[in-house]
């Protein structure tokens, strides 16, 4: 018997590659969702319709997903997963030509479909060639600093693309958008057919399927899945009305002089640069500090500043870094309260893998079907982001875009029970053995 080690190298990157892919499409929809609701003259709940079904496929994907890693393992649920993602966005592109709000929304929902699988595979995987722990936290930052940097390019590009003010926007603007995720959508099958997935033994499968528990016997688990639904909220909530309130023709937040629709699709950009950053150092500091530790630290750094920025007055500005159109980058002057949830992003940065790497531990033989179960909850980014929109929709515009984010404070504290209390295994008499 041979005790060489293995090299998980190639895998580990095609995951991290993977995750890359899961942000370029998924934020490609907050974007889309200011452009349909000018397009289509939409209130600002329906311009985020897009997101919702992008997310609501997950609540219908999640748990069948799970059922498809365990059955038909890694490399074959991935290659599903593209496939489906290729027919998505080939969808969503067509609905340009068709200018059909209809057609994008069923392109968007069957793109949420591939997101769902992808996230199934990509979490549990980095976790298990992590080995788990610190280790296994570690990785999944890495794959979501990668997920930020494709986030980030996707929003910068977007406003990149509307060169005439965001009333006059159409689909049919970022096709080139669209055309570049049907490009890594075909690299990525290549990739994931050539490359050796490690697949978990037959037997664990078996025995996890012929068990009396599953992972909702967990009480660290459910309170987990609830934490990632309310977290998706905030991770998608708190950039999509920041950009649409700083772009509001009605509005004029930015005062004139300045492309609003470039300065604010910056702004946002920079709140998912902000991710970048942040998860970066989570990887690097990943294997000193527990999961725990750094979900408790982020919670309340978010607390207060979403607090400070329902609470400041926005006529205080600021300067930040960003694209203004035909003179480029510059320093603009914006409400300190965009900085203020900008820096947000620092906090969200690491949220998912430590309640991801939380939830899932000690429940061994349960892991894959456990992802599955935490992909139905990502639908939280559609369910409380149009929650969001809908409070900004009927309360004053002046005043509803920062009340609005009242429920990220919601959100917000219960992420913090979770990291205090809400993560202990406390059912440690259930049998998890391989």
């Amino acid at each position: 018997m041979s005790n060489e080690k293995k090299n998980y190298t190639l895998p580990i990157i095609v995951m991290i590659f993977l995750f890359g892919m899961i942000s370029f499409v998924t934020n490609l929809a907050s974007p889309m969702g200011d452009i349909l609701k000018n397009q289509f003259q939409v209130a600002n709940w329906m311009g985020t319709l897009g997101v919702f079904a992008n997310f609501i496929a997950y609540a219908i994907m999640g748990y069948p997903a799970g059922n498809m890693l365990q059955k038909l393992g890694y490399k074959k649920t991935a290659l599903i997963a593209i496939a489906v993602g290729f027919v998505g966005v080939g969808i969503q592109t067509l609905s340009g030509t068709a200018e059909s709000f209809g057609v994008y929304l069923l392109g968007a929902f069957i793109a949420g479909f591939s997101m769902c699988l992808l996230n199934t595979v990509v979490n549990p995987m980095l976790n298990k060639l992590g080995g788990g722990g610190n280790r296994g936290n570690q990785l999944i930052q890495v794959g979501g600093s990668f997920n930020s940097l494709c986030g980030t390019t996707v929003i910068i590009m977007t406003g990149l693309l509307i060169p005439e003010g965001i009333k006059n926007a159409r689909i049919e603007n970022v096709f080139p958008l669209m055309f570049a995720a049907l490009a890594i959508f075909a690299f990525a099958f290549v990739v994931i057919a050539l490359t050796k997935i490690p697949e978990n033994a037959p037997k664990s499968v078996e025995a996890a399927s012929q068990s009396k528990y599953g992972p909702l016997s967990f009480r660290h688990f459910v309170l987990g899945a609830v934490a990632i639904f309310v977290y998706i909220g905030v991770e998608v909530g708190v950039p999509n009305v920041l950009q649409k309130w700083l772009q509001s023709p009605d509005l004029n937040i930015l005062g004139s002089g300045v492309n609003a629709e470039a300065v604010a699709g910056s702004v946002a950009a920079t709140y998912w640069f902000m991710m970048l950053i942040g998860r970066l150092f989570g990887a690097a500091l990943g294997n000193r500090i527990s999961a725990k530790n750094m979900l408790t630290a982020v919670s309340v750094l978010g607390l207060v500043l979403v607090l400070a920025a329902i609470f400041v007055n926005p006529a205080n500005t600021v300067n930040m870094p960003a694209f203004n159109g035909a003179q480029g980058f510059a320093l603009v002057n914006v409400p300190v309260n965009a900085a203020f949830l900008v820096l947000v992003g620092l906090c969200t940065s690491v949220m998912w893998g430590g309640i991801f790497n939380l939830a899932v531990e000690g429940l061994g033989r349960y892991t894959e079907k456990a992802s599955g179960i935490f992909m139905v909850l990502v639908c939280g980014g559609g369910i409380l982001t149009v929650a969001q929109n809908t409070i900004v929709d009927y309360t004053d515009h002046g005043l509803g875009y920062l009340n609005s984010y009242w429920l990220i404070v919601i959100c917000l504290v219960f992420l913090l029970y979770y990291a205090l209390a809400g993560c202990k295994n406390v059912n440690k008499d259930i049998p998890v053995e391989e």
